[in-house]
């Protein structure tokens, strides 16, 4: 019901941009463009956790990029949804271009903790993940959601913990639906998240479905954000601002 009131809400209460706030816009064009209208760049977090896969990043986690984010994960403004799926697409677009096999994306979402998704009314990284496939697809790229993640056991707030704790708490934190193994070896499997900040819960997600998939799991190896510490961007990996633009 949240997620459906949200909606509707959507259509009949004063629109304003969820980057600066301007009014009459959900996002307006100097926002946009900080969001998706860059090269979207490799991410390493510093220390690097062990089994991180390769991550891109459309955008650094700051000002209006910052406020879309949470905009749309904590205030509920699900029209942010279709941009910030724009420039996940980009993300992904950067990682996969250095090494294009033909296969299918398999997006696989991040899943969010149940009382988080029954607090926020909706799982983030999901509606983002749809979004992006969609966008994918637009493009010729056929792609699908494959949210197969679970938490198989409950894990404490992530808030104000070291990157060494973030590592331990996730520890074992996430396994794979039973049966999903197999879809996961029909394409290619790219992990995404909203936001990236230590690398701990996508090194979980690696190990979770390297594990379903058993010696396949050498695959996973992409990841794809939103969004990451301006600090964790590798300026000797850039993606091509013209790759970028021609996914936008």
């Amino acid at each position: 019901m949240r997620g459906w009131w949200r909606e509707i809400s959507g259509l009949v209460l004063p629109v304003a941009c969820g980057g600066c706030g301007r009014a009459r816009t959900e996002l307006c064009e100097a926002c946009g463009a900080r969001l998706y209208g860059g090269a979207p760049r490799r991410v390493r977090p510093s220390p690097e956790p062990a089994g991180l896969p390769v991550v891109h990043a459309a955008a650094g986690y700051e000002g209006a990029v910052r406020a879309v984010l949470l905009a749309h994960k904590e205030r509920g403004v699900l029209a942010m949804a279709r941009p910030l799926g724009r420039a996940l697409a980009g993300a992904i677009r950067a990682g996969i271009g250095r090494d294009p096999d033909g296969r299918p994306l398999l997006l696989v979402p991040v899943p969010s903790a149940r009382r988080a998704v029954a607090a926020r009314g909706h799982d983030p990284a999901r509606r983002i993940a749809l979004a992006a496939a969609a966008q994918l697809r637009r493009t010729g790229v056929p792609a699908t959601v494959a949210p197969v993640l679970r938490q198989r056991r409950a894990v404490a707030d992530q808030s104000g913990l070291t990157a060494a704790e973030r590592g331990a708490n996730l520890a074992g934190a996430l396994d794979v639906a039973p049966g999903s193994g197999r879809l996961l070896t029909a394409g290619r499997v790219v992990l995404v998240d909203d936001l990236l900040t230590t690398g701990a819960t996508l090194a979980e997600a690696a190990r979770a479905v390297g594990a379903a998939c058993g010696r396949a799991g050498s695959r996973v190896r992409d990841a794809a954000v939103v969004a990451a510490p301006p600090l964790a961007f590798d300026a000797a990996c850039p993606a091509g601002r013209e790759i970028n633009r021609n996914w936008n």
